[in-house]
């Protein structure tokens, strides 16, 4: 029977065109996969195939885990301490080894053992054929629907195929058995069965790619996609930029009567693509990025990464756009948060951070109105601006003098230093779990406390409105952060 089980090797290695030791692997892990079965538990199972004489040898082994690691499968693992009295010097992450009895090969039957050896081959050659597609460097998928699997789509490409998920096409795009499709190739997941390579239709990169096939330029360096937002078969924004001063960018994608950038749009069932010039300075990126709406004003912060942009009246509904689209999709393009008003509710912005900057100037530096407007009016915003601009800034401006700088840079630093005390205070009331918890900063923190937040469960007990009345976070933020709050819960529940 051993000599059969060799020639039965060297068949299935001349027949498939597979190496050898593969499918020599191959048995042995049938071997191994029959002799599992005489044991209760996750047992670790070894044979080794002599090539000459068709006789093999099996053993059960373990593994040699740190002490303080723990067992995870005891009948499979063993202990550092416990390792070493059976075998001196080993390791951890060495086996330790124990001949057992073999299964003889009538036992599964040498058609079962075949089974297994195939599928162990075909695995082989679906690899080998994966490995060949991907080698070519595509970055699309072309292919035919070949069926559909559980509501996602099976793409074939030659004897590759690749899976199209429901949520990667494109909204109310209807393909049937047949069709030719193209899609992005996002990731290739050796653990699916049949069709390992997922696509999408609807990723930002797929449209780029597109736009790369249809513009040469691209190709030859002269022009680049910096970004992409997509409402997938909606609209569109791209960003791009020539690095040749005679290669127009916006007139090169949109190509002659429109034949590019409409080849794109039709393969992706009709989508709408703006075309916008990418520039270094994010306000006119952001201008740029909003068309066809004409931006009044912007006012940009650095710190929070965002931009009020007030439009009017006329423009305000464009700006926004249906649903929220254009503004939405300006922001996913140039990364920055963009809020759009009218000049009547920037007036009014302004005036309530106006107020609030004179209160806080007033009380925390002890001066009339008069002295905070000038510094309102000469652009400070705050206690750390006027503690530590350059002297000479303020002594700039009209009206003061060195005295009055002086004092009112230490009574700066001096308001600085009390509100630091007693922020470092209201931190000390508030328990170990919430301050550790990620993405809490010591400001929030501060937030909480003065709101009555002081432990992680109290947080996580919050409704979403709450927090955001609490802290003034984004809805989206602050549904973020009351679902790390409530990890803890989960995992408690889990055990």
């Amino acid at each position: 029977m051993n000599r059969e089980l060799l020639m039965l090797i060297e068949a299935i290695s001349r027949e498939k065109s597979v190496d050898h030791e593969i499918v020599l692997g191959a048995v042995e892990s049938a071997l191994a996969q029959a002799t599992k079965k005489l044991y209760e538990g996750e047992v670790d199972i070894r044979v080794a195939l002599d090539q000459e004489t068709g006789d093999y040898q099996t053993f059960r082994r373990w593994l040699v885990v740190p002490d303080d690691a723990g067992l995870q499968n005891p009948d499979a693992e063993e202990l550092l301490m416990d390792a070493q009295e059976r075998v001196p010097g080993i390791e951890v992450g060495e086996y330790i080894e124990e001949p057992v009895d073999s299964v003889p090969i009538g036992r599964i039957g040498a058609m079962a053992a075949k089974q297994v050896i195939l599928q162990k081959i075909r695995d082989a050659e679906r690899e080998t054929l994966l490995n060949d597609f991907m080698s070519r460097g595509d970055r699309i998928f072309s292919g035919t629907v070949k069926r559909m699997d559980k509501g996602d789509i099976i793409v074939e490409s030659g004897r590759v195929e690749g899976r199209l998920r429901r949520g990667e096409m494109i909204p109310k795009e209807n393909l049937r058995t047949g069709d030719r499709v193209r899609a992005m190739i996002m990731e290739v997941d050796l653990t699916l069965r049949g069709a390992p390579i997922l696509l999408s239709r609807s990723a930002p990169e797929f449209m780029i790619e597109l736009f790369r096939g249809e513009v040469p330029e691209i190709e030859q360096g002269l022009l680049e996609i910096k970004s992409c937002a997509r409402d997938a078969g909606s609209r569109a924004k791209i960003a791009v930029l020539s690095h040749d001063k005679r290669v127009d960018p916006i007139g090169t994608c949109v190509g002659v009567r429109g034949t590019r950038v409409n080849a794109v749009s039709n393969e992706l069932a009709g989508e709408r693509v703006d075309i916008v010039l990418w520039s270094e300075d994010p306000a006119q990126f952001v201008i740029g990025a909003l068309a066809p709406a004409n931006v009044q004003s912007i006012v940009v912060d650095e710190e929070k990464h965002a931009m009020d942009v007030v439009v009017d009246e006329e423009n305000l509904a464009i700006a926004i756009g249906r649903g929220g689209q254009n503004v939405r999709l300006a922001s996913d393009l140039t990364g920055w948060k963009i809020n759009i008003m009218d000049a009547a509710e920037s007036a009014q912005k302004e005036a309530d951070e106006t107020s609030a900057a004179r209160e806080l100037f007033m009380q925390r530096l002890d001066v009339d109105e008069e002295i905070a407007d000038i510094l309102i009016r000469e652009g400070f915003e705050n206690l750390e601006e006027v503690a530590y601009v350059p002297l000479q800034e303020m002594l700039d401006i009209e009206g003061f003098d060195e005295d009055l700088v002086e004092e009112l840079r230490t009574r700066a630093k001096d308001a600085l230093l009390t509100m630091q005390i007693a922020r470092e205070q209201v931190v000390g009331k508030v328990s170990e779990d919430l301050r550790e918890l990620e993405g809490l900063t010591t400001e929030l923190i501060v937030k909480l406390a003065a709101g009555g937040v002081t432990t992680r469960d109290e947080l996580a007990d919050l409704a979403v409105d709450e927090l955001m009345e609490l802290t003034g976070q984004s809805d989206e933020d602050a549904k973020a952060l009351i679902m790390k709050a409530r990890e803890h819960w989960f995992a408690a529940g889990d055990e």
